[in-house]
Parts: C-alpha cells; sequence; structure tokens
C-alpha cells in the first residue's frame, strides 16, 4: 500500500504537475496562469495527504509544514531588497530532510504561491512552485536527506546545485514566454545572460543552509520526536 502511495506521489509531482504547467504556457499561452499555479498547489496538497496515516500526528504535522511555509515566505520578504539573495531554498531543502520529498515540494510550491501575492503573480508562477518545488522533492530523498543531515560539505554542495538548477529552470520560462516554443539557441543564450543571477542564487543557498539547518534543524527533530510527526 504504501508502494502504491509512493508510486502514486511521484506520478503526480514528476509527471501529472510538468504537463500541466506545459499545457499552460502552450496551449493557453499563460492566460490561465493562477488556474494553473492552484491546480499544481492542489496537487502538492494532495501528494502530502496520500503519505498520511490515520491518526492524530497529521494535524501536527500539516502545523509544523505551515510554520516552515510561512517562515519561508517572511524570509522572502525580508530579503527584497537583495534580488536573488533569499532563505526561500534553505527552508525548503530543511523541510524536505526533515519531513520527506511530498513535504519539500509541498513547502517550495506554496512558499512561492503565496509570497507573490506580494511580488507580482505572473505566469512565471507555476515555474517557480514547480522549480523550488522539486528542489525540495529531490533532497527528501531518503538516502540523499540523511546525507544532507550529517554532512555540511554535501549540503553546501546541494545548495550549489540547487541555485543552479533553479536558474535553469526558470530560464525555460523565459525562453517559453517569448512565443511558446522551446529553443535551444535562444536557451542558451537566456542561460549565458543570467549566469551572474544563478551564482547569486547559489552563494545565497549555501549561506542560508549553513547558518538555518543547525538552529532550525534542531527544534524539527525534537518536535518529530516529541509529536511523532
Amino acid at each position: 500500500m504504501k508502494q502504491s502511495k509512493n508510486i502514486l506521489n511521484y506520478l503526480i509531482i514528476i509527471g501529472l504537475i510538468p504537463i500541466i504547467i506545459l499545457i499552460g504556457v502552450t496551449v493557453f499561452s499563460d492566460r490561465s496562469y493562477l488556474f494553473i499555479a492552484t491546480a499544481v498547489a492542489i496537487l502538492a496538497i494532495i501528494s502530502v495527504f496520500l503519505t498520511f496515516e490515520k491518526n492524530e500526528t497529521n494535524t501536527r504535522r500539516l502545523v509544523v509544514l505551515a510554520v516552515l511555509i510561512a517562515i519561508s515566505v517572511v524570509g522572502r520578504f525580508i530579503f527584497v531588497v537583495l534580488p536573488g539573495f533569499k532563505p526561500v531554498t534553505a527552508i525548503v531543502v530543511i523541510s524536505a530532510i526533515f519531513f520527506g520529498s511530498e513535504a519539500g515540494f509541498l513547502v517550495g510550491s506554496l512558499s512561492a504561491l503565496i509570497s507573490n501575492i506580494y511580488f507580482g503573480q505572473g505566469p512565471w508562477t507555476p515555474f517557480q512552485m514547480f522549480a523550488w518545488g522539486m528542489l525540495g522533492f529531490i533532497a527528501g530523498f531518503p538516502y540523499l536527506s540523511a546525507k544532507l543531515k550529517s554532512s555540511k560539505v554535501l549540503l553546501s554542495l546541494y545548495g550549489i546545485f540547487a541555485g543552479v538548477a533553479y536558474s535553469l529552470m526558470m530560464d525555460v520560462w523565459t525562453v517559453m514566454a517569448m512565443d511558446s516554443t522551446f529553443n535551444v539557441t535562444r536557451y542558451i543564450a537566456v542561460v549565458s545572460l543570467s549566469f551572474p543571477f544563478m551564482i547569486v542564487y547559489a552563494v545565497s543557498n549555501v549561506i542560508f543552509l549553513l547558518i538555518t539547518i543547525k538552529p532550525i534543524g534542531e527544534k524539527l527533530a525534537r518536535i518529530k520526536k516529541k509529536y511523532n510527526v
């Protein structure tokens, strides 16, 4: 039963959600981006619910995830004057390390959706949701999350990877936003122009991960042990 739920979650997150986003940008030409963003959020929530067992810890788990999303959103607000220098990825990765891939995707996707109420919703929102969500989803893989929790070197490397991956994924939207098609030559040009931002993303991820992993991680570990979430 658990294995079938895991397979379904994988199909939702790495299969259904990307398809919905691509349909939004190609078929609807980004005109229905709020509908697409809402659909992504609902599917992310469903994937987390599929991991729940029938007990009272589910509510506690949701509360913890809601708090992590709030911290991520507030962190993005606080550093608004520093473009690209944000703690969002760090909070998403830490959420995934302690609560799994589905939780990481949920925190990442909802952080983008909610914070964009202030920063501005647009056709880029579903791509941001998917980009931050996938960084959490990958970080939550059991073997990788255990290594990230115990090794600051590996955690730093993942921060660099996350910065590069986020920039590359958002550059896909930049290219497709021009005429709803993907052009390799144009993509390479966009990536070369966005390279300075990629460096900022990577550096900020490493800094925030190293600063926050111990204080937030210790609190999450105590909560998991005390409330069995």
